[in-house]
């Protein structure tokens, strides 16, 4: 058996005649029992990736598999054995979260007696239980997403594929969601998930595959993509729009990268630390400008997507999102 639950060799997948390429020979390997993230600016591809891993559409070329089944030659294989929830849920909203559960396992052709243990165990681990008898459009956001996430392990999936599964939920269910799927993870589960929220891929990630314009521009742990930047970040925060526009003429050539401004506040990643945020004080004084604030911190997940990409990550719906169904057993 290998050591991979999914496996992507040089995936290719165009729309349009050929006109328009989603994705452009993306290769995968997904270790068994880890979360690995595919992470990537709206129309990256990251979706598409999911929709031909899933069995939802087939890969214009290349080859896929999932526990060691071809997605396109033995779909009804692969679909006993994934999970899947997207960015909305997916759950009916006139049927209780309990028939939701049942419904999903009468879907599947699951043993009732199976189906009703599962329910319940599932409604009480994901903090449903008192609302099982609740007709789901009474739900918050954050209980019907958890119900879809409950609704995808039915059958017991070894694979479970979340798309964006937190887009749109407030802090505190995006940190409940987070809990769930590392529980899932230690209990053996393997989990690709693709996300547009840097916090929630280094909290969650193992590893990292980077998507921009459907190829693959990085991979790795998040520490080791971190390292691949190299660089402390100085954040210099000025009065106003026009000092900063001023400033930042006086301290760009104290990186080699580009500065990023947003506002008041230019950030640039240099290699000199302590002695690059003394030279450009020093420049900025001589010219009278004062700072409201300057900080030197080590590269986030951000700082290294904004340098892989040109912009930072965008929590927002990407524009190659579907809703789409799970499959089970």
């Amino acid at each position: 058996m290998s050591d991979f639950a999914v496996e992507a060799t040089n995936i290719v997948r165009t729309f349009n005649a050929g006109d328009v390429q989603a994705l452009k020979g993306v290769s995968l390997h997904v270790p068994r029992g880890q979360v690995f993230g595919l992470l990537g600016p709206n129309g990256s591809g990251k979706t598409t990736m999911v929709r031909i891993l899933s069995t939802i559409l087939a890969p214009t070329s290349g080859t896929a598999t999932v526990e060691g089944f071809d997605v396109v030659k033995q779909p009804d294989e692969v679909r006993r054995r994934i999970g899947l929830a997207g960015q909305y849920a997916t759950v009916d909203e006139n049927l209780t979260g309990l028939e939701n559960l049942r419904m999903i396992g009468s879907l599947n052709h699951l043993n009732k007696s199976f189906v009703a243990t599962r329910s319940k165990q599932l409604l009480d681990e994901f903090g449903l239980a008192d609302a099982a008898q609740r007709t789901t459009k009474t739900y918050s956001g954050g209980m019907r997403r958890r119900l879809d996430l409950a609704a995808a392990l039915v059958a017991r999936p070894p694979v479970l594929f979340l798309d964006e599964p937190t887009t749109g939920l407030d802090p505190q269910s995006r940190q409940d969601l987070w809990t769930i799927i590392e529980g899932l993870v230690e209990g053996g589960t393997t989990v690709l998930l693709t996300t547009q929220y840097l916090e929630e891929a280094d909290r969650l990630c193992r590893q990292l595959v980077v998507l921009d314009k459907g190829t693959i521009i990085a991979e790795g742990t998040s520490q080791e993509l971190k390292t691949q930047l190299g660089a402390t970040v100085l954040s210099l925060a000025f009065h106003t729009t026009a000092d900063a526009a001023r400033g930042v003429e006086l301290i760009r050539d104290v990186s080699n990268k580009p500065a990023n401004v947003e506002g008041t506040v230019v950030e640039l990643t240099v290699e000199g630390g302590p002695a690059s945020a003394a030279e450009a004080l020093r420049r900025l004084d001589a010219a009278g400008i004062t700072l409201s604030g300057l900080t030197l911190r080590e590269p986030s997940l951000d700082d290294v997507f904004l340098s892989l990409t040109g912009h930072r990550a965008e929590a927002t719906m990407p524009q190659d999102t579907v809703v789409t169904t799970r499959s089970g057993r």
